[in-house]
C-alpha cells in the first residue's frame, strides 16, 4: 500500500508512530519558514510539517506545492502546541512531521474552490463535476447514499427477497412520460425504449412465481426536469404476492424505520397516518400533504353564502386558511400579489381582534355571519384568516399551495423533522381536457377496489384504485398499488383510457398472455431512491445525492452529452439525419 493510514483517523493514539499520508493538498501555509499543509482525502483532513530544521530537502519541495496536488508524506505522528489544536476535526489533535515528501501529480489551479465554504455556480459545479465532488460535503452525501443502498439491501435480504435485475432494452409502452428510445442496428426501423420503470417486468416476475422480488432500478423518462427530477434516477423497486395494501404499507413502514434507525439513529414512530385522497384535498388542497404543522383548509361557503358579499355569493366553493400570526398590511399585500401571481382571481382576508373581525370586506358580513365564521375556523385573537373563491379544484390548488407558503414564512416546516404519512384511494382515472379522454391516474396496471368494479364503464369518475402514495414532508417518495391480475379485467380498464382490443394485444400481449396462466394477487412500489436520500439530509435538490446529474435541460457539461455522432453510426443504425442545426 501507498499509505499507511487515511487523513481521518490519526488521533493521539498514534502519538510517534511513523505513518504514510496521500492525498490532495488542500491548503498550505508558511509560518517563519516552516510550511503546514492540510492533507485531505475522502475521510478527512491531517495537518503535516515541513520543517526546514528538520529536513530542508523536504521543505524545498514543498515550497512548490501548490493546490490540488496530488502528494503522499511519510513522517512521525507529534502532538500539535495546545494553541494549534483543532476541535473541530477528527485529527485536530496531531499533525505530522515529514521525513519523506513525494509529488504523484501536479495541478493547475482549479476553476472552483475545493471547499465547503465556498459554492461556485451551478454551470461551474456541473462542468467541473470531479472538482465539485471532491468537496467534503459532497463526499459525504454520497457516503450517506452508500449506507442507505447497504440497509435497504439488508431489509429486503432479511425479509426473504430476491434481487432480480431487469432488463434496460425494452419495448416501448405508454406509462405517463416520454420514453428514450434506441435504434437497433440488427432489426432495421425498429427501436428499444429505456424503461421509465421496471413495472411489467416486476409483474411478470410474480407470475413467474417469485413472490418476493427488488432491486435498486434505474428509471429513465425524457420529462421537464425540476429539483426532485432527473432523466435518469434510481428507484428503490419491489413487487410482492399474495398481498393486499394494508401488507404492502406495513412492509414499507418497516424498511423506513429500519433506514432511518441504521442510518441517522432516529427511531420513527409507526404506524403512519393515513388519509384518503378525498380527506387530502379537503384538508390540505395537495394529494402530498406536508404535516409538520396544521393549519387545514376550512370550507365556509355555507357561512358566507349568507352574507352581502357577492364575489364569494358567486362561486362554486370558499374556503380559507388561518395564519396564526398578526400580519401586517404590507405583508398581506405581498400575500395578495402571491396568491395572483399562483393563479388566484384574488385574496380576500380577515383579521381577528379584540373587537372582532376587521377588514375592509366585514362591512358585507352580518354579525351571525360573522359569528359563523369565527365557530368554523376556531380562529384566534391575533390571527389572519385568508379565503379563497372559485371552482372547487381551483380553491384547492391555490389555498393548498398559500398553505405551504405561509408554513414558509411562518418558520413551520423544522428541519430535522420527519413527518410521513400515506394518501390512498386515488381516483382510478382523470379526464384529460387537451385530448378529451379519460386516462390512467397513476397507472393502468392498478386494480380498482373490487365493489367499484361495475362502474368501469358507466361511471369511470367514481372509481377508485388500490392505489396508496408515501409521502414524507410534503413530498411524494412513491407510489404504488395492487395490480390487476386477470386479463378481462386489464382489457376492461384499457378500454376506459381509450385503448381497444387489438391495440392492447399490440402493445400489451405479452403481458396479457402470462396472465392466462395463473397470475397471483400482487402489489407493489416504486420509491424514489435519490428523494429519500436527499430529505435524510434536509436536501430538496436530488442532484445534491447524484454523483453525475444533468442540467436542467438534461445535459452533462462535464462530458458534453448529448452530443452528435458519426455519420457512419447513422448509417449503421439505418438513421438520417435531418435535424436543422
Amino acid at each position: 500500500m501507498l499509505r499507511t493510514h487515511t487523513c481521518g483517523e490519526l488521533t493521539a493514539k498514534n502519538i510517534k508512530e511513523t505513518v504514510t499520508l496521500a492525498g490532495w493538498c488542500h491548503s498550505r501555509r508558511d509560518h517563519g519558514g516552516v510550511i503546514f499543509i492540510d492533507l485531505r482525502d475522502r475521510y478527512g483532513l491531517t495537518q503535516i510539517v515541513l520543517d526546514p530544521s528538520h529536513n530542508r530537502k523536504v521543505h524545498e519541495a514543498g515550497e512548490k506545492i501548490g493546490r490540488e496536488w496530488v502528494i503522499s508524506a511519510k513522517g512521525k505522528v507529534r502532538n500539535r502546541p495546545k494553541d494549534m489544536v483543532n476541535p473541530k476535526l477528527e485529527t485536530g489533535e496531531v499533525e505530522v512531521l515529514v521525513d519523506e515528501l513525494s509529488i504523484i501529480t501536479k495541478a493547475a489551479a482549479p476553476p472552483i474552490e475545493v471547499d465547503d465554504r465556498v459554492e461556485a455556480a451551478e454551470d461551474m459545479r456541473m462542468k467541473y463535476k470531479y472538482l465539485d465532488l471532491r468537496r467534503p460535503v459532497m463526499q459525504q452525501r454520497l457516503a450517506l447514499r452508500h449506507r442507505v443502498s447497504i440497509a435497504v439491501r439488508g431489509y429486503f435480504n432479511k425479509n426473504k427477497f430476491i434481487e432480480i435485475e431487469t432488463p434496460l432494452l425494452v419495448r416501448s409502452t405508454p406509462e405517463g412520460a416520454r420514453d428514450y428510445v434506441v435504434p437497433s442496428r440488427v432489426s432495421p426501423g425498429k427501436f428499444y425504449a429505456l424503461p421509465q420503470s421496471p413495472q411489467l417486468y416486476k409483474q411478470i416476475l410474480m407470475i413467474s412465481g417469485f413472490d418476493r422480488y427488488f432491486q435498486l432500478a434505474k428509471c429513465l423518462r425524457d420529462e421537464d426536469l425540476r429539483a426532485d427530477r432527473q432523466p435518469e434516477h434510481t428507484q428503490i423497486d419491489f413487487e410482492m404476492s399474495f398481498v393486499d395494501e394494508n401488507d404492502v404499507m406495513a412492509f414499507v413502514e418497516g424498511l423506513y424505520k429500519h433506514l432511518f434507525r441504521e442510518v441517522l439513529g432516529v427511531e420513527l414512530k409507526t404506524p403512519f397516518k393515513a388519509l384518503t385522497h378525498a380527506e387530502a384535498m379537503d384538508k390540505y388542497g395537495i394529494d402530498k400533504p406536508d404535516l409538520r404543522f396544521g393549519m387545514e383548509l376550512i370550507d365556509v361557503t355555507d357561512a358566507v353564502k349568507k352574507s352581502e358579499f357577492k364575489t364569494f355569493a358567486a362561486e362554486e366553493q370558499v374556503k380559507c386558511v388561518v395564519a396564526e400570526k398578526d400580519f401586517g398590511r404590507n405583508e398581506i399585500d405581498e400575500l395578495i400579489e402571491w396568491a395572483k401571481e399562483n393563479g388566484a382571481k384574488g385574496l380576500a382576508w380577515m383579521r381577528v381582534t379584540e373587537k372582532g373581525l376587521e377588514s375592509s370586506i366585514v362591512k358585507f358580513f352580518g354579525s351571525e355571519v360573522q359569528k359563523m365564521l369565527l365557530q368554523k375556523t376556531k380562529a384566534k385573537k391575533g390571527s389572519v384568516m385568508f379565503f379563497v373563491a372559485d371552482k372547487k379544484k381551483k380553491v384547492a390548488e391555490i389555498l393548498g399551495k398559500l398553505r405551504l407558503e405561509l408554513g414558509r414564512r411562518l418558520g413551520l416546516m423544522k428541519e430535522g423533522e420527519f413527518n410521513f404519512c400515506w394518501v390512498k384511494d386515488f381516483p382510478l382515472f382523470e379526464w384529460n381536457t387537451e385530448e378529451d379522454r379519460w386516462e390512467a391516474a397513476h397507472h393502468m396496471f392498478t386494480a380498482p377496489k373490487q365493489e367499484h368494479v361495475e362502474l368501469l364503464e358507466k361511471a369511470p369518475e367514481k372509481v377508485l384504485g388500490n392505489l396508496y402514495d408515501l409521502v414524507l414532508n410534503g413530498t411524494e417518495l412513491g407510489s404504488g398499488s395492487i395490480r390487476i391480475n386477470e386479463p378481462e379485467l386489464q382489457e376492461r380498464v384499457m378500454k376506459v383510457v381509450g385503448i381497444n382490443h387489438k391495440a392492447a394485444e399490440s402493445k400489451f400481449g405479452f403481458l396479457l398472455e402470462a396472465y392466462k396462466y395463473g397470475a397471483p394477487t400482487h402489489g407493489g412500489m416504486g420509491i424514489g431512491f435519490d428523494r429519500t436520500v436527499a430529505l435524510m439530509q434536509g436536501l430538496h435538490d436530488i442532484r445534491e445525492v447524484i454523483a453525475f446529474p444533468k442540467n436542467k435541460k438534461a445535459e452533462s457539461p462535464m462530458d458534453g452529452s448529448p452530443s452528435e455522432i458519426e455519420e457512419k453510426q447513422l448509417k449503421e443504425l439505418h438513421i438520417r439525419s435531418d435535424v436543422a442545426k
